[in-house]
């Protein structure tokens, strides 16, 4: 009996070692995220204030929170400016066009890619694909703009306007939206891509054995082996991205027309994101830029929200939550 406590001590103290040293893995990774993500959060505030520049001096004496709270309360009034803005229309409708092209093109190329990279028998070139698709992943937005430049300035990029009827493609709107989706989509779809491939790497291969012996082809068997398997993961990368349809990546809007862009190519280019930095810069408000965020996290949340219960009324299984 004694013999039978020791080893069950011995087996907990392992255990609790074990997990105290994975604990020490996940910590840095905590500690950031309540840093960076949740303790900002008390900033909501901001949005429900008439709060421009702080008060160095009260901030001095109290500290930036005091200050925070020490403010006029405004009410809605912040939120009022979002959509009593002649560009409210015009800025969501570029967000949610772009993100839902981002979301569509998101799945079907780099799942298409990651089914491709399967398929080739070489390591050595299958990994070298991985590695150049995933290269642009790292690469900031101002240096994609500067590439970009090199590619189509008037003045010493490689293509000419011309060519395309456009006397200035930094003037003018009309090759604005394909820009923007073919850099999004060639930077971001190596990242997806890694994403798909590990899920397709998990399949067990049984199941292409039994789908040959069947006389499955290839395309039969990606058909009804590959895509049912890889279902889950395409569901929840779905469901994440629908959180997001409100969100625009500031860098890719910002840099890539060179400022935002200017007159017909802002009307192109202007998103929620744009808008608010705009906003910040010219009224220095941060109560107005916090209201506009604000709003886009909670319609975020409230997609998130919506596409998980449609999932998990479809499909159960695939649900986020």
């Amino acid at each position: 009996m004694e013999g039978i406590k020791r080893n069950t001590l011995l087996y907990k103290l392992k255990h609790s070692k074990k997990t105290f040293a994975l604990f020490l893995m996940v910590l840095p990774g905590l500690i950031w995220l309540i840093m960076l993500r949740y303790l900002p959060m008390f900033g909501i505030v901001m949005a429900f204030k008439n709060y421009k520049l702080p008060d160095l001096n009260y901030v001095r004496e109290h500290g930036y929170i005091a200050d925070i709270f020490a403010r006029e309360w405004s009410g809605l009034d912040n939120f009022k400016l979002l959509f009593g803005n002649p560009m409210t229309s015009k800025m969501i409708t570029n967000t949610l066009s772009y993100n839902i092209v981002f979301i569509i093109l998101g799945i079907l190329i780099p799942v298409t890619f990651a089914i491709l990279l399967t398929e080739i028998s070489k390591k050595f070139f299958s990994r070298l694909y991985q590695t150049l698709m995933f290269f642009p992943y790292f690469i900031s937005w101002v240096v994609v703009s500067y590439f970009l430049m090199a590619l189509i300035s008037t003045k010493h990029g490689v293509l000419d306007p011309s060519w395309f009827g456009l006397r200035d493609f930094y003037q003018e709107a009309q090759p604005w939206p394909f820009i923007i989706i073919f850099s999004n989509v060639w930077k971001m779809t190596g990242y997806s891509t890694i994403l798909y491939l590990a899920a397709i790497t998990g399949i067990d291969t049984t199941q292409y054995e039994a789908a040959a012996i069947d006389g499955a082809s290839k395309f039969q068997q990606v058909l009804h082996v590959t895509l049912p398997n890889m279902r889950t993961i395409i569901i929840i990368l779905f469901i994440m991205n629908i959180g997001r349809i409100f969100n625009a990546d500031f860098g890719q809007f910002w840099s890539l027309p060179i400022d935002g862009g200017g007159g017909a190519v802002a009307n192109a280019v202007e998103v929620i994101d744009t808008f608010v930095y705009r906003l910040l810069r010219s009224s220095v408000n941060l109560g107005q830029s916090t209201a506009v965020s604000f709003f886009q996290n909670c319609v975020g949340f409230i997609c998130i929200l919506m596409a998980n219960t449609i999932v998990r009324r479809v499909d159960g299984e695939s649900a986020l939550f």
